[in-house]
């Protein structure tokens, strides 16, 4: 069963169409990967979905709420990790999560309770009250994942969630993510630029290329698609994914609107 589904999704800033007719069907419970070169369009779809920025044209649903028409409905039932940090250095960790308990209208006598409850679930016990300044990467990531998580929203978006870590902070924040999806029954949308990554922690892939859909499928069926098992996700990004020279200005501006975009919206 479908928890997200998009028709012709397009966003365009002036002239130029970063995310072009997207169509996209995501179910319930699985981990969804979004890839794609830089400029592709990613970054843009999922500030489309959690809300941040309005379709140009073309139309989502988010648990049979329309994106368009029913956004407090979807804010309440999505949780959103950007790739730029989102906690509050100048707190600690427990503050930063009493902060958004009380953004998502969790009752006040659950709140102590919850915020435990997800520390615990992320590992982080011993830190909630030491200032972010002593988190590590990793930590700060799983801070920013229990914030997201503190209303145990049905999908769960994740923009590059470990961009910037090592090896064992990235293994340490995934196990946590499958954890939360196998204790809750969460949907994930996720961004990655790290193909072992996507090929083996996600149930399907959809890569983008120049703000559209070039290909959707299981990593093994996109394997397939380039040549066999014997490929990798890697070969699957450079097949589809490959740009022609002559769209390099059109790429850099469209990526210099998608920066300008984030950076605007935080």
């Amino acid at each position: 069963m479908a928890i997200l589904e998009t028709n012709r999704l397009t966003k365009a800033f002036g002239k130029i169409t970063v995310v072009d007719s997207l169509d996209l069907s995501i179910e319930e419970g699985e981990i969804f990967a979004l890839i794609g070169p830089n400029g592709a369009g990613k970054t843009t779809t999922i500030k489309m979905l959690t809300t941040l920025l309005p379709p140009t044209s073309g139309s989502a649903s988010i648990g049979g709420f329309d994106l368009k028409t029913q956004t407090e409905k979807i804010r309440r039932m999505i949780g959103y990790v950007p790739q730029m940090i989102s906690v509050d250095g100048s707190l600690t960790g427990y503050e930063n999560l009493m902060l958004f308990a009380k953004l998502y209208d969790i009752p006040s006598s659950e709140r102590k309770h919850r915020i435990e409850e997800s520390l615990h679930f992320m590992g982080l016990d011993a830190y909630g009250k030491a200032l972010l300044q002593s988190y590590s990467g990793g930590m700060l990531r799983r801070l920013e994942i229990a914030q997201a998580t503190l209303h145990r929203p049905k999908v769960l978006f994740l923009d590059e969630p470990t961009v910037g870590l090592d090896p064992i902070g990235r293994s340490v924040v995934w196990e946590h993510i499958i954890d939360l999806q196998k204790q809750y029954s969460s949907t994930i949308v996720l961004t990655t630029h790290l193909m072992d990554e996507a090929d083996k922690l996600c149930d399907r892939i959809a890569l983008m290329s120049r703000g559209r859909l070039a290909v959707v499928g299981t990593p093994e069926e996109l394997k397939k698609s380039v040549g066999g098992s014997a490929k990798t996700l890697e070969d699957v990004f450079i097949h589809y994914a490959q740009e022609n020279l002559s769209d390099s200005d059109e790429n850099l501006h469209a990526i210099s609107q998608e920066r300008k975009t984030a950076r605007r919206l935080g």
